[in-house]
């Protein structure tokens, strides 16, 4: 049962992405600052799980509104179900992303045009929504969700290293247009590896599931950076010890990152068990397998 508070004190932040991985930890750390919830994402029985624990965790009100992000017109119903509930949108965190692993020419079109359309497209529907309300009230902090793939490239990624080369690239373009609003704020969060359940969820037609390549954070960790940004924004935040090194390589020393990023790739960024071709998530939710964690440790090994 949805548990709405329209006249708590707690902020309103929309969550899109919120029944699996840094959108779940992201809504499970508001709750415990008592704020009021409107959880997003495509599979409604995963949001009613996040819906009970947020609300034992602190939350002072939760709305679940179910909702594909390439669908333009949910989006918007999801800002006017979060109005009409509380009253207003102060924080809109946006993580909503799907994977796909494969070579670039193995990838059906299809898949890979999917991921692109939920990581790019789905953010610029999340994004005009958010600003529409922010500007109306000339407040509000929107808080998307990049990656450390969004400012490298690595190879059996390529339509999630697109969409998120976007997402970086619309964040600026937002970030200058939102400059004469002083209370209007667009932040980036870019994290690296993170032991969430997307990698296994992911499509794959590389003979094996992804793995996140180390050192892995757990969500818990974006998560908090998350917060701190309602409180503080700025315009670009990294989490992950290993992206600055990351980022170097590829900018400064581009030969070398070239010739190892295949191998290390191979070794790093994919599993070791052998898998049939999936599309995994990619066109419906499979929310068995949403969670905050997935199975990796800090090397990025499985730990079950």
């Amino acid at each position: 049962m949805t548990v709405a508070v329209p006249n708590s004190s707690g902020r309103v932040v929309v969550i899109t992405g919120a029944s699996s991985g840094i959108g779940l930890a992201t809504a499970y750390a508001f709750a415990e600052q008592g704020a009021r919830l409107v959880l997003s994402a495509r599979g409604e029985t995963a949001l009613r799980r996040a819906e009970t624990q947020c609300l034992a965790r602190g939350a002072s009100g939760a709305l679940v509104v179910p909702a594909d992000v390439t669908d333009e017109d949910a989006v918007d119903a999801v800002g006017a179900r979060a109005v009409e509930t509380f009253g207003r949108v102060d924080v809109w965190v946006h993580s909503a992303a799907v994977v796909a692993y494969g070579r670039f020419e193995d990838v059906p079109s299809a898949v890979w045009r999917r991921v692109v359309d939920t990581n790019l497209h789905g953010t610029a529907n999340v994004a005009r929504t958010a600003l529409r309300h922010f500007r109306s009230r000339e407040k509000g902090t929107l808080v998307l969700l990049g990656s450390l793939l969004g400012e490298i490239a690595t190879p059996f990624m390529s339509s999630y290293v697109t969409s998120k080369w976007g997402v970086r690239g619309l964040a600026r373009v937002l970030s200058i247009e939102t400059r004469a609003h002083r209370d209007i704020h667009v932040c980036v969060v870019s994290p690296g590896g993170v032991n969430t359940p997307v990698y296994r969820q992911a499509a794959t037609y590389a003979g094996r599931h992804g793995s996140p390549p180390p050192p892995v954070d757990q969500p818990e960790k974006v998560a908090r950076a998350i917060v701190r940004l309602a409180d503080h924004p700025r315009a670009r935040v990294g989490v992950g010890a290993g992206n600055a090194v990351a980022r170097l390589g590829f900018t400064i020393l581009p030969v070398a990152f070239d010739l190892l990023v295949t191998p290390m790739m191979r070794v790093f960024g994919l599993g070791r068990t052998s898998v049939p071709d999936t599309e995994g998530n990619v066109f419906e939710p499979v929310e068995d397998g949403d969670a905050v964690h997935g199975p990796w440790g800090r090397l990025g090994l499985p730990t079950k």
